[in-house]
């Protein structure tokens, strides 16, 4: 079995071009978009350093932080109690776009595996899948939050201990470079699980009808096997999506800033860049078909058990 990268990509793009171009369809880009949208809610930093900060003590400022920041709060109970309200409500509405998000995962996949342009009916159809979506991705969200929690308050702790016993005060720069690379290390496990889990876990749960754990297993005995290709694959994306931000970039600087106001509404930016966000969804189905039929997304034609090329969109539900 021979894996390609850049054949899949132009499977993709070919694909793409036919949904959207053959022939261009207004109403079509706006459902098709709608349903990206939905599937992107709740996909989303940097740092400087130096041997010391350029204020004397800034840097004992910065690690005692939550200590004054504790003793703040302590003394402003109103202060306190308005930001633990507001922790709520954002803890709310996250579980409200995770659970939309969730279901619009497969009203996307269905929009490319099918080139169906409809909404009511996938919203229906995928309702037992995407809640086990759901559930998963805020289990994970938690796992994920009390991981990099920990991490936060060891770095606070230790790193006030080192700067209070360090002579002259200077920035523990082994101590910041070692967190940083444990830091690295927990971004680069945590990207390639949402990442695998949008592109390939939730394939397998649309093609078979099954729960998030059984899809895991089946991606888990395939990624076993082939560790390489997925995580070249992770790069591969992680390159596309640098290109596609250049591209952004570009666009509205050409058009004098424009591109950049119609890009800062969200649902409006979603269908002006659907060809991108189409074409990264068709190639992580075209990656994945060529493990085997038992993991192709697409049709099959009955003569030549290839996908089928994309059918005529129906209308919207």
């Amino acid at each position: 079995m021979t894996i390609q990268f850049m054949e899949p990509i132009s499977r993709a793009w070919n694909r793409m071009k036919i949904a959207l171009f053959r022939p261009f369809d207004l109403h079509k880009w706006f459902v098709i978009g709608f349903n990206a949208f939905l599937a992107g809610l709740m996909e989303s930093s940097s740092g400087s350093g130096g041997s010391r900060f350029s204020k004397e003590g800034s840097f004992g400022e910065f690690i005692h932080f939550p200590r004054t920041a504790w003793d703040w709060l302590m003394n402003h109970p109103g202060w306190a109690i308005a930001i633990l309200f507001a922790v709520v409500v954002a803890i709310v509405v996250v579980i409200v776009l995770t659970w939309v998000s969730s279901r619009g995962v497969f009203m996307f996949l269905e929009s490319v595996a099918r080139d169906r342009v409809k909404i009511a009916k996938p919203w229906r159809e995928y309702q037992k899948e995407g809640n086990s979506l759901f559930v998963w991705r805020i289990l994970f969200g938690l796992v994920t939050l009390a991981a990099f929690s920990g991490l936060f308050i060891w770095f606070f702790v230790q790193g006030a201990a080192l700067y209070d016993a360090g002579p002259g005060r200077i920035i523990p720069i082994a101590f910041i470079i070692g967190l940083g690379m444990l830091t690295l290390l927990f971004v680069l496990v945590w990207g390639y699980i949402i990442l695998f889990l949008k592109d390939f876990v939730a394939a397998l749960m649309y093609k078979n009808r099954i729960s998030v754990g059984a899809a895991w297993k089946l991606f888990l005995d395939l990624f076993k096997k082939y560790p390489f290709y997925f995580l070249g694959y992770g790069i591969i994306v992680f390159l596309l999506m640098l290109v596609f931000v250049f591209a952004v970039i570009v666009a509205g600087l050409v058009t004098c800033c424009i591109g950049f106001l119609v890009l800062i509404i969200p649902y409006i930016s979603t269908v002006v860049t659907l060809p991108f966000w189409y074409a990264l969804r068709a190639f992580s189905l075209e990656f994945l078909a060529q493990f085997g039929p038992e993991y192709n997304v697409f049709p099959l034609t009955a003569a030549t058990q290839t996908p089928a090329p994309a059918a005529p969109a129906a209308p919207a539900a």
